[in-house]
């Protein structure tokens, strides 16, 4: 876009005391900062909803859209279209409008700019992670990567929970959460070709996805085999505990319970049978 150049005195001046801008995005930002003061005047005595105070209100939001532009280009190399950051600084700067006032004596340049940036950084913050983390993770994670970077250099060695827990004035357990956090930052195509090109080829995370686990076969057969369990007495619970959790030989058992090492073998044999006919009967 051209930026031209204009004085206030280039600016026709309509019904009443409020100016007429005929392009206010082509207002030069140096002449937009003394247009600004004026318009801001006219919106502390203009009421609110009227036809003048909605004109003021967008001149002052389309002569400033330079500042959103600024505050953008810091932003570039984060990779996401130009037009949805703009579109969000665009927020900031409409906040700022609305929230400034001449007593404040300051330059609404400097007033705006920091309303700009954090909608801009609110925006990263809240769409730029892999899973949904809350918002208390998000910013601990910052903080702790600023924390990790300041111990690297000064330890010259990575830093312990412990040593990052003192500086950031917080529990080991929240610094832990924060590191665990910070895996939802980012996140890979299932498609993606796996590390190490020679030992996987052209392997990708989805190859390994959905494999046959036989562990989880150990697990369907656990979740059968629960309730059966939980129907035995309480004695043959115990020689199943003692045999295949203590892992004790029959002979150790008898004594235990004070009986014959064959009467436990008899007793053992037929709590397996049981069991067996259960986990047949609940597959079938």
């Amino acid at each position: 876009m051209t930026v031209t150049t204009m004085s206030t005195t280039d600016v026709e001046v309509g019904t009443g005391t409020l100016p007429e801008v005929p392009d206010p995005s082509a207002v030069a930002p140096k002449d937009a900062r003394a247009l600004s003061k004026v318009f801001f005047q006219q919106l502390t005595v203009l009421e609110e909803g009227t036809h003048e105070y909605q004109y003021a209100r967008n001149t002052l939001i389309e002569m400033n859209m330079s500042l959103v532009r600024y505050a953008a280009g810091r932003f570039r190399h984060r990779g996401d279209e130009m037009e949805d950051i703009v579109q969000v600084g665009m927020i900031g700067l409409i906040k700022a409008i609305d929230r400034f006032e001449l007593s404040r004596e300051v330059e609404f340049t400097t007033f705006a700019v920091p309303y700009i940036v954090g909608e801009i950084k609110r925006f990263f913050r809240d769409t730029s992670w892999a899973v949904h983390v809350p918002r208390r993770l998000q910013e601990a994670r910052v903080e702790l990567a600023k924390a990790t970077e300041e111990l690297s250099t000064r330890l010259g060695r990575m830093p312990t929970v412990k040593e990052l827990a003192e500086l950031m004035s917080l529990t080991e357990e929240e610094v832990t959460e924060a590191r665990l956090a910070s895996n939802g930052y980012n996140s890979s195509s299932l498609d993606a070709a796996l590390g190490g090109e020679e030992e996987n080829g052209d392997a990708s995370l989805a190859d390994y996805i959905g494999s046959e686990d036989p562990a989880m076969e150990l697990v369907e057969d656990f979740h059968a085999l629960a309730p059966l369990l939980g129907g035995l007495d309480e004695r043959d619970r115990r020689i199943i505990h003692l045999r295949f959790v203590e892992e004790l030989t029959q002979a150790q058992i008898g004594e235990r319970l004070g009986c014959s090492q064959m009467h436990v073998s008899r007793l053992l044999s037929r709590t397996l049978k049981r069991l067996r006919e259960g986990m047949l009967a609940d597959s079938s």
